[in-house]
């Protein structure tokens, strides 16, 4: 059984993380360390300079607060971890550096832009080290 999962969670579209959670938990079983992931995208240099001091900051602060909210509703006190940057890259970073053995993510149907430029899962699954279920 995988020792560390890594559920990613897009906090503007929450509605699969109980299904990514439930998935996770019967991946993991009883000895399975699940870690939450969100990454807020970087803003251009020219926009954050327009934008107040510590906006940034107290993003990726109410993140990590509506993220152990999740696991907190899941009925789990589970790490959690926000990042800044492509989400994509971000996920793998983690999935990295914690020695994942799975990670758990959900996708949508995909649209036109998709087929262009991918979506954030499909990215994961292309270049992840270790194994990738998608949630759909």
């Amino acid at each position: 059984m995988p020792k560390t999962i890594i559920v990613p969670v897009a906090l503007a579209q929450i509605e699969k993380v109980h299904a990514m959670l439930e998935v996770a938990k019967q991946l993991g079983g009883e000895d399975g360390q699940i870690v939450l992931v969100t990454v807020i995208e970087e803003v251009p240099g020219y926009i954050a300079a327009e934008l107040p001091a510590g906006l940034l900051e107290s993003a990726a602060e109410d993140a990590r607060a509506e993220m152990r909210k999740i696991g907190r509703d899941a009925g789990m006190e589970l790490p959690v971890e926000v990042r800044k940057g492509n989400p994509a890259s971000g996920i793998l970073a983690v999935a990295s550096e914690r020695h994942a053995d799975v990670i758990v993510i959900a996708s949508h149907r995909p649209g036109l832009q998709d087929y262009f430029l991918g979506s954030t899962a499909a990215r994961v699954v292309r270049h992840a080290t270790c194994s990738v279920h998608v949630i759909r």
